[in-house]
C-alpha cells in the first residue's frame, strides 16, 4: 500500500532558528517553509519536517542519514563550516572521524544543533546500487 508513496522524514528542535541555520546554512537544504509547527525542508527530493518541540531529550542512535559519493569531501566541507565528527573509542575511525564498515562502507557522524544524531555513509563500490 505505502510502497509508491512519497516518504515525509521527521526530527525535532527545542530552537527552530538555531536548527534553521543549521540545516539550510549548514547542511544545505532548500528551505520550504516555517509555521507554528514545523521547518520544513527538501532534502533530496524527501521532505524533512523539523518539528518544534518544547524540549528535546535526542536519541543515542542515528536520527537521520545521507548517502554521500564522496565522504572525505563531505566531512572536508563541513569541518570547514565548523561540524566536528563525532568519535567513538569502540570504533576505529580516521584523523577525520570517518569508521570503514566490514562491508567497505565509510561512515561519520555528527550532531545537530539539538544534539540529534546524523550520519553521512560512502556506500562500499561492492553494495553500490543502480
Amino acid at each position: 500500500m505505502l510502497g509508491t508513496a512519497k516518504i515525509v522524514a521527521f526530527g525535532a528542535t527545542a530552537d527552530s532558528a538555531r536548527s534553521r541555520a543549521f540545516y539550510e546554512g549548514i547542511l544545505g537544504l532548500t528551505f520550504i517553509r516555517e509555521d507554528a509547527f514545523a521547518c520544513t525542508f527538501d532534502a533530496g527530493g524527501v521532505e524533512l519536517r523539523i518539528q518544534k518541540v518544547g524540549s528535546l531529550t535526542p536519541q543515542a542512535h542515528t536520527m537521520l542519514g545521507w548517502s554521500v559519493a564522496s565522504i572525505d569531501a563531505a566531512v572536508t566541507t563541513l569541518a570547514g563550516k565548523g561540524v566536528t565528527m563525532e568519535r567513538y573509542g569502540f570504533l576505529e575511525q580516521d584523523k577525520h572521524g570517518i569508521w570503514t564498515s566490514p562491508s567497505g562502507a565509510k561512515i561519520a557522524w555528527m550532531k545537530d544543533p539539538d544534539g540529534n544524531l546524523l550520519s553521512l555513509t560512502e556506500p562500499s563500490p561492492r553494495w553500490r546500487g543502480p
